[in-house]
């Protein structure tokens, strides 16, 4: 299973790194314990993400992937109840038949623990995650409809609920200034749009259809292995009860390349038709879900915590500064392209 990771702030795209020798050792003792047979080669670390360690497994008795859970995610108060949550939900798509790779249960169990460390165990999969520019229609046709068919497992009618977000950006701007004069400055740039979007997207989540479905609440580009025209959805710990009408946009833009700084509308509008098509319901009022996409917000605040070495391994601090740039970058591109988002959002109802 490969996907591409920055690690230590190196760009890794389906590539290999090292394990260090403390990960090393817990796996060899992984595989003795869970009978998984001897390893026909050093583990190999891979990209798992931007918060958890993803190794591939190579032994006498199968292929693996085995992901090392973060720990400081796992000391949060609510980590371990929408983990259990997120196994329920997975296991629900894989009895549906979805595409995707489950973590293997023992002991009746998915998520496991050795020596305080918790982990998933995947079956190993061929397939590689695509880089913005080799995204194509046909892409992003397949994973709006299957985006489709997982919100039309379970629909349920109450509101959705985030608590507001309430940075105090200013603090961050002091904090970085004489630190790092780059985030300072980028920080002070888009202090104006940081403070309208997080204002405005607090009032705008109230507004939004009371209906929630499942979730993946991370199909990004990252998260989807290809083969050919085959694919499997991974990374499924994140699987909950939210807004379709939300992740359904924040997906159309991830997979028309909003992460990289840039948005392709012929991308955007074929996600969305895509899961119209599907049977997806697509949102009548565009403007309210345009400001209620603020994950972007929480994610720049996770990662300025990070590049400040806040709550994360040394190892995270470079990756936390590499993030925080380019979320901010995000941020400038979002707020100069809300008139043509919005065009392209309500020309796609029309077809």
């Amino acid at each position: 299973m490969s996907v591409k990771e920055e690690i230590a702030g190196a760009p890794v795209r389906n590539g290999e790194l090292p394990g260090d020798a403390t990960d090393l050792e817990l796996l060899e003792k992984i595989c003795r314990r869970y009978h998984l047979g001897a390893l026909t080669e050093e583990p190999r670390r891979l990209g798992g993400g931007f918060l958890h360690k993803m190794y591939r497994l190579f032994t006498t008795k199968g292929r693996y992937a085995l992901k090392l859970l973060n720990p400081f995610i796992m000391q949060r108060s609510t980590a371990m109840e929408n983990y259990r949550t997120a196994e329920a939900l997975e296991h629900l798509l894989e009895e549906k038949g979805l595409p995707i790779i489950p973590a293997r249960v023992f002991e009746g169990r998915k998520m496991q623990e050795m020596d305080g460390q918790y982990f998933y165990l995947y079956e190993w999969y061929d397939g590689t995650a695509l880089r913005e520019e080799e995204i194509r229609e046909i892409h992003c046709r397949k994973v709006g409809a299957l985006l489709a068919q997982i919100h039309a497992l379970d629909r349920r009618g109450r509101p959705y609920e985030r608590a507001a977000i309430q940075v105090d950006w200013d603090n961050y701007i002091e904090q970085f200034s004489g630190r790092n004069e780059e985030l300072c400055r980028l920080l002070g740039e888009q202090r104006g749009a940081l403070y309208e979007s997080q204002r405005q997207g607090s009032l705008a989540v109230r507004r939004l259809p009371p209906v929630v479905t499942i979730c993946h609440n991370d199909m990004d580009s990252k998260n989807v292995l290809w083969s050919g025209t085959d694919c499997r959805v991974i990374d499924l710990e994140c699987l909950g009860y939210s807004s379709p009408f939300l992740e359904l946009y924040e997906l159309a833009l991830c997979w028309a390349g909003y992460a990289g700084g840039r948005i392709e509308f012929r991308l955007f509008r074929a996600f969305l038709r895509s899961y119209a098509e599907a049977g997806g319901q697509l949102p009548a009022d565009w403007e309210t879900v345009y400001w209620s996409n603020c994950g972007r917000l929480e994610w720049l605040e996770y990662n300025l915590k990070r590049a400040l070495g806040i709550d994360c391994r040394a190892e995270e601090i470079g990756l936390g500064i590499l993030e925080a740039k380019r979320t901010l970058a995000q941020v400038a591109c979002y707020q100069a392209a809300r008139e043509e988002i919005l065009r392209h959002c309500r020309a796609s109802a029309t077809g």
